[in-house]
């Protein structure tokens, strides 16, 4: 029996791998079609090699060698002339000692110097850990000895940052604020231009990528995945959001999360030129929109909130007839958020979700929004989600459980040990959720962020939901703070909109007259801003206690 239950799992393996495969071809278009068949064998040659991400830039190149791949502050790059660097760059590393399995330290924002490290990195077959731009000198210093990290790449800005690191192949500087310095041998453009422009020799092993937890409860936790030769990855994104080979997409997400890597590597292994920024902006992503006739936005909630408060007349003055997605995630994106970019811009919105542990669990296309603009949709091809409650057994159709993700995209467990709950081979989101009639999925919150006040269960998702609808509101977060009498109590945090006169009994109204009454928050504080990480989440243990408790 075990031997037929085996063969039936190969074979739904092999099946799923050949759909896969057939939704890359299809996104792949006309570029693969006209490519020298030699110059495919050379990239499935690759892929044996360097794996999914060594192969991804290798398949661009061969199809589109003259297509700007990367366009940043600095100007452009073809996809022949990143594939060449990032050759350079391998050979250059190995000769300075970084082999197969070392760990690979980025410590950069989205600019070519990121792109080229992590492609390097799959060349070189390195554990690539991506590290997060808000780290202080502890901290990384903490992550990289953890990770065993042997050569750290890092922008100049974050110099005082990397002090606390002395990794034995080195440092190197990946970009520069101002001018390079010409004689200076630690720069990442210094090994590119002294490294041997030949295929790098084939590594012992695989690259591994360690993507970091996003850290809103304490130390990030290290999430590394092996970057196995599967069509997994892309082909259940591809079979919900449409990207097409030969287009123009502009990141408007940091590339170290899990969700601007995977959208960045998937677009530029299809051959789309990746428009990027240091530090994008509302007005940077509006202006590479139109600029360059983008076809795709890749960008977070936080992000897209911000791009809409330019003001609809701002937004219809520009020509943005290419766009055809806007693929968002990173963080919640509110119902109110999802239609009024969609009235705005026409119905483009892919809301993804997942989580570092599980990659992507469900994507919610435009029309699942239209039809229920809370939902995150339902699972890609090759993905199975099911809900479980406290005892682990199954929930009931319509009921709220825990979600749990089954794929072949999970994590192996965190670099320092532990893992994520395990159930029927699924691995929990560490969210709680539910199905609709119609099968779409709608996360209700943190499994761990329920706040029971006066004896009632509280989700501070569904009203920090409520509360963004109200006019006069831009963001909007909800937490549980102690109570003698309730034990928990709500309050409310609000960031004003502009000339907004909201006050307080405003917002306690609106709650009342929408939601149970013991939802309704008995404190509310308006803040300038609410403390997010890079990907766009709120940090809620770093919101202002009024009280100074």
């Amino acid at each position: 029996m075990d031997i037929l239950k085996t063969a039936s799992q190969l074979a739904e393996r092999a099946g799923l791998e050949a759909r896969f495969a057939v939704t890359l071809l299809q996104a792949g278009g006309a570029g693969m079609a006209l490519t020298p068949p030699h110059r495919l064998l050379a990239t499935l040659r690759d892929l044996e090699n360097y794996g999914p991400a060594g192969a991804a830039i290798s398949l661009a190149a061969a199809c589109f060698p003259d297509r700007p791949a990367i366009v940043d502050e600095l100007g452009s790059l073809t996809f022949a002339e990143l594939d060449r660097r990032t050759d350079a760059l391998t050979n250059a590393l190995r000769e300075r000692g970084v082999q197969a399995g070392d760990g690979m330290g980025i410590l950069a924002r989205n600019h070519r110097g990121l792109f080229e490290s992590i492609f390097a990195g799959a060349k070189l077959g390195a554990r690539t850990l991506l590290l997060n731009t808000d780290f202080a000198g502890p901290q990384l210093a903490d992550v990289c000895d953890r990770e065993d990290v042997t050569v750290l790449v890092h922008d100049e800005e974050f110099t005082d940052v990397a002090k606390s690191v002395e990794p034995s192949s080195g440092k190197y500087v990946a970009w520069f604020d101002g001018e390079r310095p010409s004689s200076d041998e630690t720069t990442l453009e210094a090994l590119i231009e002294k490294g041997a422009t030949s295929r790098p020799a084939r590594p012992a092993s695989k690259q591994r990528i360690i993507l970091l937890t996003s850290g809103t409860t304490g130390t990030p936790k290290g999430a590394p995945r092996d970057m196995a030769i599967s069509l997994a990855l892309p082909g259940g994104y591809l079979s919900k959001i449409p990207l097409r080979s030969g287009r123009t997409a502009v990141l408007a997400a940091p590339a170290f999360h899990a969700w601007g890597l995977l959208s960045s590597t998937l677009a530029l292994g299809l051959g789309n030129t990746l428009v990027v920024a240091r530090k994008a902006d509302p007005k940077f992503t509006l202006d590479a929109l139109e600029q360059h006739s983008a076809d795709v936005l890749i960008t977070v909630p936080i992000l897209l909130s911000r791009l809409l408060e330019l003001g609809e007349d701002r937004i219809r003055e520009r020509d943005l007839g290419s766009l055809r997605i806007v693929a968002v995630s990173g963080s919640a994106l509110s119902p109110e958020l999802a239609t009024r970019t969609m009235d705005l811009l026409g119905d483009v919105v892919y809301n993804l979700y997942g989580s570092t542990e599980v990659a992507y669990a469900a994507i919610a296309t435009p029309q699942d929004l239209r039809a229920a603009p809370g939902t995150v949709g339902r699972p890609p091809v090759g993905t199975r989600i099911k809900l479980f409650d406290d005892d682990g057994k199954p929930v009931p159709a319509g009921e709220s459980g825990r979600i749990f993700v089954g794929s072949s995209m999970q994590f192996e467990g965190y670099t320092g040990g532990g893992s994520k709950e395990v159930l029927d081979g699924l691995m929990s989101t560490g969210d709680l959720g539910h199905f609709d009639d119609s099968g779409l999925l709608f996360v209700d919150g943190r499994d761990d962020d329920m706040i029971v006040s006066g004896g009632e269960n509280v989700f501070p998702a569904e009203v920090e939901d409520l509360l963004t609808r109200l006019d006069g509101v831009a963001e909007a977060a909800v937490v549980g703070v102690d109570d003698e009498k309730y034990g928990k109590r709500l309050r409310a945090y609000i960031v004003r909109g502009s000339g907004a006169g909201l006050d307080e009994d405003d917002v306690k109204s609106y709650v009342k007259s929408n939601l149970a009454r013991y939802k309704v928050p008995r404190d509310v504080v308006f803040v300038d801003e609410l403390p997010r990480n890079p990907a766009g989440k709120v940090v809620k243990r770093e919101l202002p206690d009024p009280d100074g408790d």
